[in-house]
């Protein structure tokens, strides 16, 4: 199996982790946040759905310069718009991952605002970040669900909440 082979087997498990999470987003819960330094429900929801979209950015630019590409996150405040938005940037990261060049996996990316650098690693490190970012971010959509009192399905196991 290819490093590009793993990472597109990778993508679609945790595509299946991240619909179950989302099927647990209560539609009367959107503009809640822990703490009024966390982000709301629904803006952490909608920045894990856009993330598969960040596959083709790593893969084919050489970087993010939010002094020239400012980041607009989406704004989706339901769940079917929020699902639907999810298999669009799913199907984009899958198709850059068919795209992949194995070869180009060493080369630089740079994540920046303009002089100030603030990562910059080989392009194969930026997307496994990419898949971690993914698996972060629900992992935190878990602990609001969790401080809802909103049942937790399992990600790689059975949660609490399906033991019984």
């Amino acid at each position: 199996m290819t490093i590009i082979e793993a990472f597109q087997h990778e993508l679609e498990g945790e595509a299946i982790n991240t619909r179950k999470m989302f099927a647990q987003i209560p539609e009367d819960k959107w503009d809640w946040q822990p703490h009024q330094k966390s982000m709301s429900l629904k803006r952490l929801a909608n920045h894990i759905a856009e993330l598969p979209a960040w596959i083709g950015m790593v893969l084919f630019q050489d970087e993010l310069d939010f002094a020239t590409s400012p980041y607009q996150p989406t704004t989706y405040s339901n769940t079917p718009d929020l699902m639907d938005y999810f298999e669009k940037t799913l199907q984009l990261g899958k198709m850059d991952l068919e795209k992949a060049d194995l070869a180009e996996m060493n080369n630089n990316w740079t994540l920046r605002d303009g002089e100030t650098v603030f990562t910059q690693s080989t392009k194969y490190e930026m997307l496994r970040m990419t898949f971690s970012q993914i698996i972060h971010h629900r992992a935190q959509l878990g602990v609001y669900l969790r401080l809802l009192d909103i049942p937790i399905p399992g990600s790689y196991g059975p949660s609490a909440d399906e033991e019984g």
